[in-house]
């Protein structure tokens, strides 16, 4: 009779167990989809505003139309590439149009009438903004990849995760060496 109680009350603590560590993963597997969820908002409003610019930019820097192209370019294969679900693809189409919205801003140095424009003063301000929202957002989903990865890499969790299916997720991160480099300041 004992000996069927431990036997019991083993199954029913491993149960527990088993239970609570699938609940634990279901958990942080939805945080990190929450917060990619929050870097899709953050890449579509920063979609939404390229156009916007490029045409203000347009009316001033028209013979700069290469710098424009590749505005849109990049954005249009940012697009492409967060259709897809891979996080280290979106993340280097990403870095790439990051690059060349920095080109924009650097033309405008080169236009006075440009730069002291309302409009495009305010679609930089928006862009800006959006941008250390982006960065807010990468950091949040990054840490919550750390979490579910951590949990699923350490012991017990890691021989039942793989049974129970879970899979660790990628983070979010430069993907250009060149991005890496500190920048150099000269003088």
């Amino acid at each position: 009779m004992t000996t069927g109680l431990i036997i019991l009350a083993s199954i029913v603590v491993a149960g527990g167990w088993l239970m609570a560590t699938y609940n634990g993963l279901i958990k942080l597997k939805n945080r990190v989809k929450e917060a990619w969820s929050d870097i899709d908002v953050q890449l579509k409003r920063r979609y939404d505003l390229i156009p916007n610019l490029v045409e203000t930019v347009k009316g001033y820097a028209k013979h700069e139309s290469e710098t424009l192209e590749k505005v849109i370019k990049a954005r249009n294969e940012a697009m492409a590439a967060q259709k897809t679900g891979d996080a280290k693809e979106q993340a280097q189409a990403e870095n790439a149009l990051s690059s060349t919205l920095k080109s924009i801003f650097a033309l405008a140095e080169n236009y006075p009438d440009l730069k002291a424009n309302q409009n495009f003063l305010e679609l930089q301000r928006e862009l800006t903004d959006t941008e250390d929202k982006i960065q807010a957002a990468r950091r949040f989903y990054n840490g919550n990849v750390r979490d579910f990865n951590t949990k699923l890499e350490t012991f017990p969790t890691n021989i039942f995760a793989g049974m129970l299916g879970f899979k660790p997720f990628e983070f979010f991160e430069i993907g250009d060496e060149k991005e890496r480099k500190n920048i150099e300041v000269k003088f």
